[in-house]
């Protein structure tokens, strides 16, 4: 049986510590710390498949060749989070969607607290895009990796780059 491996990944907005095994990839993680091996192990073996094309898929979309990820993801959570997770994939690239929005998609306008507990607890950055639910004036409002890092993906996945006013 093939154990749970873990790698790192720099990115433009921070080191991804990027983990899962042959089920499919179960977190993805924005780190403050630096590392100074892009491909940095936890355990000297060879990187899985799997991860490689993460990584891959991941340098694809930070140089804006991709908008849609296809991987196998096994994120570990509750029922209702793995719910709420499914449907921020329903989210395309370069939009985005209220918490009340996500919470009506989800059939419950009353849950909107719940679901954004459960965005705010999804363990696969970027992949599953939490970062393209903003609330309802349009605010970006609450990110685990920090308001910075969520602002640059919705700037990095909208191609027109829009002047400050002020």
């Amino acid at each position: 049986m093939e154990s749970n491996q873990t790698v790192y990944y720099k990115t433009p907005i921070g080191t991804a510590k990027i983990a899962g095994d042959k089920n499919g990839i179960q977190s993805i993680s924005v780190l403050d710390e630096d590392f100074s091996t892009p491909l940095e192990m936890t355990k000297s073996e060879e990187i899985a498949a799997y991860l490689k094309d993460c990584i891959s898929q991941l340098d694809e979309y930070f140089s804006g060749k991709r908008t849609e990820f296809d991987l196998k993801l096994n994120p570990k959570g509750t029922e209702f989070q793995q719910k709420v997770w499914k449907e921020l994939l329903n989210i395309p690239f370069n939009k985005t969607r209220t918490y009340l929005e996500q919470s009506k998609a989800l059939g419950d306008v009353k849950a909107i607290r719940a679901v954004a507990s459960a965005n705010g607890k999804n363990p696969i950055w970027i992949v599953i895009p939490c970062h393209r639910v903003i609330g309802s004036d349009g605010s970006i409002t609450g990110y685990a990796g920090g308001i910075w890092r969520k602002k640059w993906l919705l700037d990095h996945e909208n191609p027109v780059k829009q002047q400050s006013l002020f």
